[in-house]
């Protein structure tokens, strides 16, 4: 496919440049910026064109996707003297695929509005893997006819986009997603500690776990990194920490009773104290096993 549609992807981490990645692959001029000069040569290895400034980043581009960390880098990114609000032109769309807090990204809602520009809240469900792949399942709010433009740039890097109305419901949708990735992961470390308790094989469980009737696409995903005892991060338990907070934040706000996302940020408080922190999230069973009495596994 080629287009003369150029689009902005403005974040290229673990999974901002995959994503740009398979837009410029499907023939789309991308144009990229990060803080990290190691990522952007990186990107321009897949075809991106980095720019050194965000000015210059969104320049001529109707679609400006962003994929940052947290809070404090959105505000700074969008809201600040100069940030890209400013630099973005009247009439293009901003598509924000980030996990951030429903307050943050209101004050962006605002923002934008005053500069007659579109804000779509595009939060993404998946890994690193599934960004590489294209098959991201995306929770999208905002003006129905921005999404409309933004679905043929949107189905490079995505299996399906989900409009959940027009304010911030994705955001509530990515944050109760992600309470309950956070509570299967401790679910499978309570699990698992029981069964060697049980004197049952650690690859034997996780075999009957991800063809039982609890198998999810996640337990199944997590079984071969497990029976290896391969924490590398997909999504950190650091990160997953962060989330859990926005859960709590948010949960509390609207008075919603969410005894298990306490729980599990106390597991992870646990875990990032241990040193566990930039492992997977899954790593959530070392929690249970240290407070079970069980032995560490070795890797194999």
């Amino acid at each position: 496919m080629t287009t003369t549609n150029k689009v902005a992807w403005i974040g290229l981490g673990k999974l901002g440049l995959p994503m740009a990645t398979r837009i410029a692959a499907a023939g789309y001029p991308v144009q990229g910026f990060d803080l990290s000069a190691e990522r952007m040569t990186l990107a321009e290895q897949f075809g991106i064109t980095a720019h050194d400034d965000l000015a210059s980043s969104v320049e001529g581009c109707g679609l400006v996707f962003v994929s940052i960390p947290d809070d404090r880098a959105l505000l700074g990114l969008t809201l600040a003297s100069g940030g890209l609000i400013e630099a973005m032109a009247p009439g293009s769309v901003l598509v924000e695929t980030s996990t951030v807090s429903i307050e943050a990204s209101a004050r962006v809602a605002a923002a934008v509005g005053t500069r007659g520009i579109a804000y779509l809240r595009s939060p993404v469900s998946g890994n690193p893997v599934a960004a590489e792949s294209g098959t991201l399942s995306a929770m999208v709010s905002g003006p129905r006819e921005a999404l409309d433009e933004a679905v043929p740039v949107m189905n490079t890097f995505t299996k399906a986009q989900y409009w959940l109305g027009d304010d911030e419901q994705a955001r509530y949708a990515k944050l109760a997603i992600n309470l309950m990735i956070a509570v299967s992961a401790g679910m499978m470390g309570e699990a698992l500690a029981m069964a060697r308790k049980g004197n049952i094989g650690w690859e034997a469980m996780l075999d009957l776990m991800a063809d039982s009737a609890v198998g999810s696409p996640m337990v199944k995903y997590k079984t071969q990194p497990l029976k290896e005892r391969d924490f590398t991060s997909t999504f950190s338990a650091a990160q997953m920490a962060k989330d859990l907070d926005l859960i709590l934040g948010c949960a509390h706000g609207d008075g919603v009773a969410v005894p298990l996302a306490a729980q599990m940020r106390e597991a992870y408080s646990s875990l990032i104290g241990t040193g566990h922190g930039e492992d997977d999230y899954i790593a959530a069973i070392h929690h249970t096993e240290r407070l079970s009495g069980l032995p560490a596994i070795e890797r194999k």
